[in-house]
């Protein structure tokens, strides 16, 4: 029992921890007026209720003495009751949906700012990738669906389940009264004394609905994981279809479509499987409240009926009886009839919970970042790990001056794309100092390119607005890309229209036309002939000498090695070494390397 109570408080202070930020953030005003007038609203409906309740003795009493007059009377009544009653529940409709609406916008507009702030975005992606090797399944992932769908269904069932509680306690305040009023006492002898039950309807409706709220929670309980699970396995499934999506083309080269479909069908499988348990879940808890629900439609005529037949209350009182016990029933039978949105609530509340979790739980670099002050590239007790915990690189030292042409080499695994990911400050799991001129451009091996004009993409990630069209026109003339200058406003998928070379020009294109001082270029010319790769490779040594900067590069190509002065060369270390490997600077021709293009380094 005691576990069972600390769960639950651990469970209510999580969902205060999600819901407490927006009724205190900068719209807290306008989402506590919403929140004051549906809460009016409910009460309204409630009051209605005890109206209807009232006008229900009138009628059927009417109806039992054949009094036409009172008849009529009543359903005039009855007309504005029922118009009163229209236009309250249309608006608490359109205000909850209002406040959901609004609450869903907050909501996403604070996930999707911390989700892009400080690339968590992409480590949150590295520590899903380290958790999924260590087994820890409770690591969130699909991000998108988090902030999608999750904070979608946790805004409406908030607001719908804390407005059903409130709308159950205050209808209970309001019928208790009445129907213990009208339910009399129960008399009974028991060894020849007697007894006296006062408000024998109110104990026999408590009663029935603590026995039906136990019995749910213990048959309805497996839902909540089923839930959870469900979300994932559709998440995982979609995730899945927008892979195949993005890497069309390579899966249509390599004729992938069968590993495809078995990879769809098993992800798929999963979503079946375990919605298959969750349809057999739910099935049992509708057996229960179907008997319940059904049952407490004649429990209270079962009850009353020997008070009727006996004529100590007329068909009037019988019924405001059955209406009056039907509100209590209802009231204490919230959680019953809620637990299925209970369960998806709490499954909910749990992934968010997760997904706050891991924005604490990012790796933050220990070493500095860009640094506007700088004039060069300086590593001091560099300490680089792979988010397996493994060493790649301990207590290393480097740096690059203005004017350095550098060549990071070392074979493949060695870590070089991850020293590059260090100098640019977005690697969590590394120490040490390390400083960079702000003024820099990173090049990655494979290029981002938003579907949408062409002039979005050669702009990414600025507004194409900040260059005008003769910049736009010679940075594509400058990376040897003549045919896209009139392509600008073209809208495509640029990332699979344009082929692999195409693309790497393209991120150079982008060189040319933010013309940054330092360079980090990670294999840009890979998919280049010698030819091209040695033209643009000197309009980029050409574009640091005016800047005043400097560049470094990783490449395997003998032909790339020319272009450089100073090579930074991963070497791997024996077993038992502190690292995988070490970092020698050297400043002279690498082995096997031919310099074509350029003067061999001195």
């Amino acid at each position: 029992m005691n576990k069972k109570l600390t769960a639950f408080k651990t469970f209510t202070t999580q969902a205060w921890a999600l819901t407490r930020p927006y009724f205190s953030s900068q719209e807290k005003w306008q989402a506590r007026a919403l929140l004051g007038a549906i809460i009016a609203l409910n009460l309204g409906l409630v009051y209605m209720a005890v109206l209807f309740n009232d006008w229900n003795k009138l009628f059927y009493d009417a109806l039992q003495d054949k009094n036409e007059t009172v008849f009529w009377a009543q359903l005039g009544r009855f007309s504005y009751l029922a118009l009163a009653f229209i236009v309250v529940a249309v608006y608490k409709f359109y205000l909850t949906q209002l406040l959901e609406m609004r609450w869903r916008a907050w909501m996403t507009g604070h996930y999707l700012e911390r989700w892009l702030a400080s690339q968590a975005f992409y480590k949150l992606e590295l520590n899903r990738f380290s958790a999924q090797a260590s087994g820890d399944s409770q690591n969130p992932d699909n991000p998108d669906q988090r902030i999608q769908e999750d904070v979608n269904q946790f805004t409406a069932l908030t607001i719908s389940l804390s407005m059903g509680l409130l709308n159950s306690v205050v209808t209970l305040a309001s019928f208790v009264g009445i129907l213990w009023g009208l339910s009399g006492g129960f008399a009974f002898s028991l060894n020849g004394s007697q007894y006296n039950i006062p408000g024998f309807m109110v104990w026999m409706a408590l009663l029935y609905c603590l026995a039906g709220s136990v019995l749910a929670h213990y048959i309805g309980r497996p839902q909540i994981l089923l839930n959870f699970q469900q979300q994932r396995a559709e998440a995982d499934f979609r995730h899945h279809m927008v892979r195949v999506r993005e890497f069309s083309e390579a899966i249509a080269l390599d004729r992938g479509e069968a590993v495809e479909r078995g990879q769809l069908d098993q992800r798929f499988g999963r979503v079946l499987s375990n919605y298959l348990a969750l349809i057999k879940a739910q099935k049992n808890l509708v057996w229960f409240t179907s008997f319940f629900g059904q049952a407490a439609v004649v429990f209270p005529f079962v009850v009353a009926a020997p008070r009727f037949f006996s004529g100590a209350i007329q068909l009037g009182e019988l019924m405001q009886i059955s209406s009056a016990f039907g509100q209590v029933q209802g009231a204490l039978s919230w959680f019953v009839d809620s637990y299925p949105n209970l369960a998806s609530w709490r499954a909910t509340t749990d992934r968010l919970t997760n997904f706050e979790a891991s924005f604490k739980a990012i790796g933050h670099a220990e070493y500095a970042g860009a640094d506007p002050d700088s004039v060069a590239v300086s590593a001091n007790d560099l300490t680089l790990k792979l988010p397996s915990g493994a060493v790649l690189l301990a207590h290393a030292a480097i740096g690059a001056q203005v004017g350095d042409r550098v060549l990071l080499q070392g074979p493949s695994g060695s870590g070089k794309s991850t020293l590059f990911r260090t100098l640019a400050g977005i690697w969590p799991f590394a120490s040490g100092t390390v400083s960079r001129p702000a003024n820099a451009m990173f090049i990655p091996q494979r290029p981002y390119f938003p579907n949408g004009p062409l002039r979005d993409a050669l702009a990414y990630p600025e507004a194409p607005q900040a260059y005008n069209e003769a910049q736009l026109h010679q940075a594509l003339l400058d990376a040897l890309l003549p045919d896209l200058v009139g392509q600008l406003d073209v809208v495509d998928a640029w990332s699979q229209k344009l082929s692999g070379g195409e693309q790497q020009r393209l991120a150079l294109a982008r060189v040319f036309l933010k013309k940054p001082q330092w360079i980090f270029a990670d294999e840009a010319t890979s998919a280049l002939d010698l030819a091209t790769e040695d033209l643009l490779y000197k309009r980029l040594l050409e574009h640091v000498e005016r800047a005043e900067g400097a560049i470094i590069s990783i490449a395997h190509r003998p032909s790339v090695a020319a272009f450089h002065q100073q090579f930074w060369t991963l070497t791997p270390q024996p077993l038992g070494a502190p690292a995988q490997f070490a970092l020698v600077a050297t400043a002279a021709t690498p082995p096997g390397a031919v310099p074509t293009g350029v003067a061999s380094p001195a």
